[in-house]
C-alpha cells in the first residue's frame, strides 16, 4: 500500500512504435460532414457544413438537389433556415424534417431573423432567392453556412463565386460552361463536360480544382421529392 495512492497497479510494458514503423498504421478516420454523394471512384463524398468560421457555398443547379442537401443537413442534427420565395415548395421537406421538430424553418426573402449559431446548435441557411438574391441579412459565420442556390448562371453569380469558399455547377448551357470556367479556373476538359451532366451530377469545386458527385437520393428522400432532376 502507499499512502493516499490505494494499491500499486499491474506493471506492463509501455507500447511504442519506433519511428521508421509510423508509415505503416493506418488511421480509419473519415471527413466529418454530410454525405452528398459518391465521387467517381465510388467513393462516399462528404461536405463539411458545420465549421467553426464562416463558410459560403453557391450551388447552380436544381432544387432538387438544395432540398437533399438540407434535409440531409437536417438529419446530422443541424438547424436549417430556408430563406425563399416559393415556399410552397418547401413545405413537404420542411414538414418531414425531424420527426415533428422544428429543424427546418421557412421564412420570406429577407426576413430570415438571427439564428443563434453555436457549437452545439449549427445552423444552415438556404438561399432560394431566385436569379438575382438580394444581399442576404444573415450572414455565414461561426458555426453558420450559407447555401445559395442559383437556377442558372445569372449577372450575380460572379460576386457570389469569388465569395463562395465551395461551388456546385450541375448541367448548364456551352455559354454558362464558357463562363463558369473561365470564374472558377476549371481546366478546359472539366468545362466542356458541364452541359453534358445527368441528373443528380455536380462539379463540387474551388478555383481550379473540382470533383463530380453523383447524388442519389434514398427511398425517404424519393417518396418525398420525386426523383433527381435538373431542371424544376
Amino acid at each position: 500500500m502507499r499512502g493516499g495512492f490505494g494499491l500499486i497497479g499491474p506493471r506492463r510494458e509501455r507500447h511504442v512504435v519506433a519511428a521508421a514503423e509510423l508509415d505503416a498504421l493506418a488511421l480509419p478516420v473519415g471527413d466529418d460532414g454530410v454525405v452528398i454523394g459518391e465521387d467517381a471512384e465510388g467513393r462516399p463524398a462528404v461536405l463539411g457544413v458545420n465549421r467553426p468560421v464562416p463558410y459560403e457555398v453557391t450551388l447552380i443547379g436544381g432544387l432538387w438537389t438544395a432540398q437533399v442537401l438540407a434535409l440531409r443537413t437536417a438529419a446530422t442534427g443541424a438547424r436549417v433556415a430556408v430563406e425563399t420565395g416559393r415556399p410552397q415548395v418547401w413545405a413537404g421537406p420542411a414538414r418531414a424534417a425531424g420527426g415533428g421538430q422544428e429543424c427546418v424553418t421557412l421564412h420570406e426573402v429577407g426576413r430570415v431573423p438571427p439564428q443563434g449559431a453555436s457549437a452545439g446548435a449549427p445552423v444552415l441557411v438556404v438561399r432560394d432567392c431566385g436569379m438575382s438574391p438580394p444581399r442576404g441579412r444573415v450572414a455565414a459565420g461561426p458555426w453558420q453556412s450559407v447555401l445559395t442556390l442559383l437556377p442558372y448562371l445569372s449577372p450575380a453569380a460572379p460576386r457570389l463565386l469569388r465569395n463562395s469558399s465551395l461551388v456546385g455547377v450541375q448541367r448548364v448551357s456551352p455559354q454558362e460552361a464558357d463562363q463558369a470556367g473561365a470564374l472558377l479556373r476549371l481546366p478546359r476538359a472539366t468545362a466542356e463536360a458541364l452541359p453534358t451532366l445527368g441528373d443528380g451530377v455536380t462539379l463540387w469545386c474551388t478555383r481550379g480544382d473540382g470533383t463530380f458527385v453523383l447524388t442519389r437520393g434514398t427511398e425517404t428522400e424519393t417518396g418525398l421529392l420525386g426523383a433527381a432532376r435538373r431542371v424544376d
